[in-house]
């Protein structure tokens, strides 16, 4: 057996323009794999890099897992580069558990778990009353109540607050300076002030306020901290007992697309407070958790499987990570198909294993693309599946009416 093509579709504003890979071999076994698009733009050009990688591998066993990798990983960079590598890996571990007729997980060392615990990302607040802002406390406090009333029934979330969105900037004299429209694509360094760090820690009580000690939460804090603020703001959160506060130093933001993670400003960081730092998403392959992971610089560290390099490059980084008493919680911003890829990742780690992230409370179509035998989420965990590849079969009538403008399914 050997590939004899790699293909994508772009799909609607919908589905956030997420594109599904193919990989095809000459026995009509296919492979499915998931990329997040984003803009129309920057998918069709997301796109265009993925099929031309059929150059790279056709002809090989898609089986080999690895050594196809090792031809294309050369191909990928950190955010969001690293998406057309990750989304094609995705595929080939696809087909080889359905040549071997045995879910992915097993292939990648077998089941350490029965359950895989699950975080509910809840965003920023809803407004209680007309005019409010949603980063105002009781807006924070009026979705944690929400999302408790959720029918995957979670007990683990993370809420949005500083950088992330824009807390910081609608509180008057929270930053300084105010750069006028930049903050949204150049948050850093960001200099909060004693009033924005109020500001932060007057939502964390909200929703502490909310979730008690029966349910625990994490922050995303940015990017765009700079030091001090994040030393200050990590130290005041310690009688939260937090989860973890993510990105509060460089992330995605960063000009040139989060091209580094300075890891001795997050040891600076990290020997500094209580608080379980985190970071990572943005970060492609081991290379990029090694000084991390050594400098025992983050106590979470949280890979993207579709940013990182795929499923086995997050569970070499999650043993890797257990060696140093780190922890890990797989960022997730993905659909359907990037679920179940985290389920089959998170079913093989070691026990450093805290959560994997869902991204997608407010998207009723996230899982709609593609069936599954059971309820991906149960008791806000999810159950590894005992179906071939990664468990999943595509649902080509949906994805053929959110096609994106000009698009064709495949080669139509």
């Amino acid at each position: 057996m050997h590939i004899t093509n790699v293909d994508a579709v772009v799909l609607d504003k919908v589905m956030h323009h997420a594109i599904l890979v193919r990989v095809e071999t000459n026995r009509g076994i296919l492979g499915y794999g998931e990329v997040m698009g984003g803009p129309l733009h920057r998918a069709r050009w997301l796109k265009q890099r993925i099929v031309a990688l059929t150059s790279v591998i056709q002809g090989q066993d898609p089986t080999d897992v690895e050594r196809n990798m090792v031809r294309l990983r050369h191909h990928g960079g950190y955010k969001p580069l690293g998406r057309i590598v990750s989304g094609i890996e995705n595929a080939l571990w696809d087909i080889a558990g359905k040549v071997a007729e045995q879910p992915v997980y097993k292939l990648l060392g077998g089941k350490v778990r029965d359950r895989i615990p699950i975080y509910c990302d809840t965003g920023n607040g809803i407004p209680t009353r007309p005019g409010e802002s949603e980063y105002a406390p009781e807006a924070y406090a009026k979705r944690a109540r929400q999302m408790l009333k959720r029918p995957e029934q979670f007990t683990m979330f993370k809420v949005d607050i500083g950088f992330h969105g824009h807390h910081l900037h609608e509180v008057p004299g929270g930053v300084r300076p105010q750069y006028g429209p930049f903050p949204e694509q150049y948050n850093e360094p960001g200099f909060v002030t004693e009033k924005g760090l109020h500001a932060e820690i007057d939502v964390v009580r909200a929703v502490k306020e909310v979730f008690g000690d029966t349910y625990a939460f994490g922050l995303d804090c940015g990017p765009g901290q700079d030091l001090s603020a994040a030393i200050r703001l990590a130290q005041a959160l310690e009688p939260f007992h937090i989860m973890w506060a993510e990105d509060l130093l460089q992330g995605t933001s960063t000009p040139g697309i989060g091209e580094y993670t300075d890891a001795e400003d997050y040891r600076i960081l990290t020997d500094q407070t209580s608080t379980p730092t985190l970071t990572g998403e943005h970060v492609y392959l081991r290379y990029g958790f090694l000084n991390l992971i050594t400098k025992r610089a983050i106590r979470v560290i949280a890979p993207d499987i579709m940013d990182v390099g795929g499923l086995a490059e997050t569970k070499w980084i999650a043993e890797y990570a257990d060696l140093y008493g780190i922890l890990i919680a797989p960022h997730c911003n993905g659909m359907g198909i990037s679920f179940m890829c985290n389920v089959h990742a998170a079913a093989a780690m070691p026990k450093n294993l805290v959560a994997f992230e869902w991204h997608r409370a407010d998207d009723p179509l996230w899982a709609d693309y593609i069936r599954v035998d059971t309820p991906l989420i149960q008791e806000g965990e999810a159950i590894p599946p005992e179906t071939p590849g990664l468990s999943f079969a595509v649902n080509e009538t949906f994805i053929r009416q959110h096609l994106a403008p000009d698009e064709r399914y495949f080669q139509e």
